[in-house]
């Protein structure tokens, strides 16, 4: 038996929420916007990357995520006494590395999909969340949830802190435009965590937490206004920005050009808006096209919220 497993791009962060919200992203013109792992059982395990950005993975198979899922996954089922055989993989990379659009999470997450679908389910949804989250981990420097869980569940989900409940999903807005915009260059994600401060002010604090639940409020409301009011980032933007040329003048024209919020997803260097007019965000585009993107690996999409979230095809 041959299945694929797909998960898509994912926003971190989403602007306001720092570790806690992220968002999963399907462009509006139909297209994958994420990474796809083939598998099937083998007489021994084996590895086969291809993918626009395969060439930017590591060389030896043994230090790519992928087999380090296979590995991880493998681990954890012998825990509760069972096991599983060998596999053939086949990882289509189509998520630029350090791009802050949840390039390891979307490997992590459609890898480990896969894998459970493919020996017939051993782990739940929860178990095999936290399990993503730990091998996210190996790669960011700490654990943490803001792009597996919208990549694995699908939607805007919030991180609750709560083992037992790790990610919840938010009401979203069907008539909201996510656009994003990767520049070309790469972000690591430990480095854009080294710049940021170790202590923050009660103000900023009070900021934090206003904002965020403000923002919760909004969306059960249904207050559209309100929800793109406070998303503001004051935990890393005024940091994260020194590494990402161009920021502000882009921030500015999009603003002043019919976005509702703008802001770094995940650690940079990709930015995203949101919008409710079509037309306003192609002519950022545009914009952001001409003016952000810094080489000729750069991209944009314009997007919505993918409510799906990893598929099993």
């Amino acid at each position: 038996m041959t299945i694929r497993a797909y998960a898509p791009a994912s926003i971190g962060n989403v602007g306001l929420g720092f570790d806690i919200l992220g968002a999963a992203l399907k462009p509006i013109d139909g297209s994958l916007f994420g990474d796809e792992v083939e598998l099937s059982e083998a007489r021994e395990f084996r590895l086969n990357v291809k993918g626009k950005f395969a060439d930017k993975l590591p060389s030896d198979a043994n230090e790519n995520i992928v087999t380090q899922c296979y590995r991880g996954f493998c681990q954890y089922i012998e825990k509760v006494g069972k096991s599983v055989g060998q596999v053939e993989m086949t990882l289509t990379k189509s998520l630029p590395i350090g791009s802050g659009l949840g390039s390891s999470a979307s490997s992590i997450v459609a890898t480990l999909n896969g894998l459970n679908k493919l020996f017939g389910e051993p782990l739940n949804k929860h178990e095999l969340l936290l399990l993503m989250g730990e091998l996210e981990g190996k790669i960011s420097g700490s654990v943490h949830y803001d792009n597996v869980a919208p990549s694995y569940l699908g939607g805007l989900t919030l991180m609750t802190g709560n083992e037992e409940t790790v990610a919840s999903n938010l009401p979203v807005f069907d008539d909201w435009y996510w656009l994003v915009c990767y520049s070309g260059i790469s972000v690591s994600t430990s480095a854009a965590r080294e710049i940021l401060p170790s202590d923050y002010s009660m103000a900023t604090a009070l900021t934090f937490g206003r904002q965020l639940a403000v923002f919760t409020d909004a969306l059960h409301r249904g207050d559209r206004k309100q929800a793109a009011a406070v998303m503001n980032d004051v935990i890393a933007e005024a940091h994260r920005k020194s590494l990402l040329p161009g920021f502000d003048e882009a921030k500015q024209f999009a603003l002043q050009n019919g976005a509702s919020a703008f802001g770094i997803s995940g650690s940079g260097p990709t930015v995203f808006c949101v919008g409710e007019d079509l037309e306003h965000m192609k002519n950022i585009e545009s914009w952001l096209q001409e003016h952000y993107v810094q080489n000729e690996f750069g991209f944009s999409h314009i997007c919505v919220l993918d409510t799906q979230g990893s598929t099993i095809n």
